[in-house]
């Protein structure tokens, strides 16, 4: 049984790390990229991001862990090219003051 924990403390601490990296991601887009691209907005990604984070920290709920899996997937696989291509693949524009 020890090797099946491993396995489970090893999936849950890569879907935190995602969702860290994700909310990192989605906080440090500009708030116009979000508007261009027609994906919601900032707002919004940095709620459910940081809701998925604080899941994944304090609720050992595998469905509500999954839900936020789909969020995360989510935000890598549309959201985030989406700004990266309204964006000219920069995060933040340097010569805005």
């Amino acid at each position: 049984m020890t090797a099946f924990g491993d396995v489970m403390w090893l999936i849950y601490t890569a879907m935190l790390v995602l969702a860290v990296v994700a909310f990192a991601l989605a906080l440090l887009f500009r708030e116009d990229a979000y508007r261009a691209a027609d994906k919601k907005n900032k707002g919004f990604w940095l709620i459910i991001l940081g809701v998925t984070v604080a899941v994944n920290l304090l609720v050992p709920m595998l469905f509500l862990q999954l839900a936020g899996l789909v969020a995360t997937i989510v935000f890598f696989v549309d959201v985030r090219p989406a700004l990266q291509r309204v964006s000219g693949g920069r995060i933040w524009n340097r010569n805005r003051r």
